[in-house]
């Protein structure tokens, strides 16, 4: 469920006006409703509420202050996986001690820092990472509480890019060798063993996946307790996805991956760690865009917008599919196109749809893409000097830019000529 629909024939977030923000902002922008964030959050944890656990929102999905600050109202912590990311968290006042850090290639610099800011947990992802990190917390003086990040390689039946749980992905230890890891890491004189990391992807609409990792942890606990390991909370990872295809497109509800997780682990009494970034941004976000001009080809018709693959790269990244809705509703009237909705970027791969049934739109009108609140604005860029769009977040008949359009001077300004030249 998201807060964008119709009223007296325009396009609104929650109580406000696209046009509207369109008019005062210009295009393209990002727009976020902040009732949509705070009902997917509540709609996670609740399903959750018989069972101890903690909600870590992954700023990977959207790390915008304004979006991690309505999260964190709400009692989210955070799942990080960087220090900027960490300083994020920090910045809008989630509690240290509901952090975790993940993530493959963490710097010594990192894990002091984090450290000293007393996260909760370290996800280690290798054994070279858990050596570094017990001589950082040791010569600090600390221990470092960690959970191991163990690869169950299973099939998350997600895009090649975004799984996670496979033998041959960069991530975590093979589930052959947690027992021989857990014992390394308990020898070491600055870890903790606190727990036990899963995730095995990202866009999951089928909890079988789910189902068999989650047995699979639940074995690795009764043996890594029966070899004399206190293992506290299970990090059960993220991953579960939105319907980016509207009602044809439908995943599983929290509540059924709710009861799921009862049923596997639910027995073993640890508390229970969700990192949840695209179910909780994913469909609090759209990208609107204005037609520059309408272009026919043999065969279809390209609308040209002035957003493109640096500011929305999903699709060319990852096949990704979006829903596309006219911001006029007058537009739903006219018969449909086939064509290219695609930018002024130079490159062929420069597209948001391709070859898909569009709005008739002409130059001047505006397009909303819907679903664009995760991995949007966070993988934006400048490519061909195009300048990072607004991020506007929007609350009730209100709305606030929580990231201004960024000026030429300012992108330009990054670079500094050679003391020669």
């Amino acid at each position: 469920m998201h807060h964008f629909d119709y009223r007296g024939g325009i396009l609104h977030a929650e109580g406000v006006s696209l046009a509207r923000i369109a008019g005062e902002v210009g295009t393209p922008f990002y727009c976020y409703s902040s009732a949509t964030l705070q009902r997917h959050y509540k709609v996670f944890d609740q399903a959750f509420e018989s069972m101890d656990h903690m909600v870590c929102y992954s700023p990977k999905a959207n790390s915008n202050l304004a979006v991690m600050k309505t999260l964190g109202d709400l009692g989210a912590g955070a799942d990080v996986v960087s220090e900027g990311e960490l300083r994020r968290a920090l910045a809008v006042g989630i509690a240290p001690d509901k952090i975790v850090f993940s993530g493959v290639g963490k710097t010594a610099a990192e894990m002091r820092f984090a450290l000293e800011t007393g996260i909760s947990c370290f996800n280690v992802e290798s054994e070279p990472e858990l050596d570094l990190l017990s001589q950082v917390a040791s010569g600090m003086g600390v221990k470092a509480a960690v959970s191991i990040r163990v690869n169950p390689d299973v099939d998350a039946g997600t895009h090649e890019k975004i799984t996670t749980g496979l033998a041959h992905n960069k991530f975590g230890i093979s589930y052959a060798r947690a027992g021989e890891v857990y014992a390394r890491a308990a020898a070491l004189g600055g870890i903790k063993i606190a727990g036990v990391d899963m995730h095995i992807g990202s866009q999951i609409t089928d909890l079988e996946p789910f189902s068999k990792a989650y047995t699979l942890m639940a074995e690795l606990v009764e043996m890594l307790r029966a070899a004399g390991h206190t293992i506290e909370h299970l990090d059960m990872g993220g991953g579960l996805g939105i319907p980016y295809r509207g009602t044809n497109d439908i995943p599983p509800h929290p509540d059924e991956y709710a009861a799921m997780i009862k049923r596997t682990v639910g027995h073993l009494g640890c508390k229970l760690v969700f990192e949840p970034g695209r179910m909780i941004a994913g469909n609090a976000g759209i990208l609107v865009t204005k037609i520059i001009y309408a272009k026919p080809s043999e065969g279809r018709t390209f609308l040209i917008a002035d957003a493109a693959m640096n500011d929305l790269i999903r699709p060319t990244l990852y096949d990704a599919f979006h829903d596309i809705w006219p911001v006029d509703e007058a537009l739903k009237a006219v018969p449909a196109i086939t064509g290219d909705l695609v930018g002024p970027v130079c490159e062929s791969g420069d597209y948001i749809a391709r070859e898909r049934s569009l709005p008739d739109a002409k130059a001047g009108q505006m397009l909303a893409v819907l679903s664009a609140g995760a991995y949007g604005a966070v993988q934006a860029g400048t490519y061909n000097t195009r300048l990072l769009v607004p991020e506007v977040m929007v609350h009730g008949d209100d709305y606030a830019v929580v990231r201004p359009r960024q000026t030429y001077e300012e992108l330009i300004g990054l670079d500094e000529l050679a003391a020669w030249q």
